[in-house]
C-alpha cells in the first residue's frame, strides 16, 4: 500500500465536444465511487494526483481551469470529485496521456510510487492511454471498472478488456 498512488484524470471537464452529454451522464454514474475511492486513499494515507487537460489555459491552477469549465450541467461533477484538496497534487497534461510531456514522472518516482490506481474520464481515451504509458514504465495497475467512464458503456467495456489483458490491470470495483 506505501506504494501506491491514486490518479484521477481529466474530472474537471467541460464536455464541449461530440458526445459529450453521453461522457456527461456516464462521469455522473461514477461519480459516488470516484468519492469512495478518494476516501479510501485519504484512509490509507494513498497520495491522490489529478492530471487534467488544461483547456487552452495552460493555467496550472486547478481552480481557474475549473472556473472556464463549469456549467449547469457540470458543476456538480466539479465541485462533487474534480477538484483537489489542498494534500493533494495536481498536473496539467497537454494531450490523451497522463505521462505526455508532464512531471508525472518525476513526482511518481519522488513518492516512491510503483501501484497506481486509476480513475477518471475518458475511460477508452485518457484513462487506457495513461495506464498504457504506466504499464510500460513498469507500474502495476488497478484500474476499479467502476470508477472509469466512456462515452458510451460498450467503450467502456472495451477499455477494460484491453487494460486487462493487456497491462494486466487489476479491475475491481470499488
Amino acid at each position: 500500500m506505501k506504494d501506491s498512488a491514486v490518479l484521477i484524470i481529466d474530472l474537471i471537464n467541460d464536455f464541449h465536444f461530440s458526445e459529450g452529454d453521453l461522457l456527461l451522464n456516464e462521469t455522473k454514474r461514477i461519480l459516488p465511487n470516484i468519492k469512495r475511492l478518494k476516501q479510501y486513499a485519504k484512509k490509507h494515507s494513498l497520495p491522490i494526483i489529478y492530471v487534467n487537460d488544461h483547456y487552452d489555459t495552460w493555467e496550472t491552477d486547478y481552480k481557474k481551469i475549473a472556473d472556464k469549465c463549469k456549467s449547469e450541467t457540470n458543476q456538480d461533477i466539479i465541485a462533487e470529485g474534480g477538484l483537489p484538496s489542498k494534500e493533494d497534487y495536481f498536473l496539467i497534461k497537454p494531450k490523451l496521456s497522463g505521462f505526455f510531456r508532464t512531471t508525472l514522472p518525476s513526482l511518481l518516482e519522488q513518492l516512491g510510487i510503483k501501484h497506481l490506481i486509476i480513475a477518471g474520464i475518458a475511460g477508452n481515451i485518457c484513462v487506457l492511454f495513461t495506464a498504457n504509458d504506466a504499464h510500460m514504465r513498469g507500474y502495476t495497475l488497478h484500474v476499479p471498472e467502476n470508477c472509469i467512464a466512456s462515452n458510451t458503456r460498450i467503450h467502456n467495456e472495451e477499455a477494460i478488456r484491453l487494460m486487462v489483458k493487456v497491462m494486466k490491470a487489476k479491475t475491481d470495483p470499488i
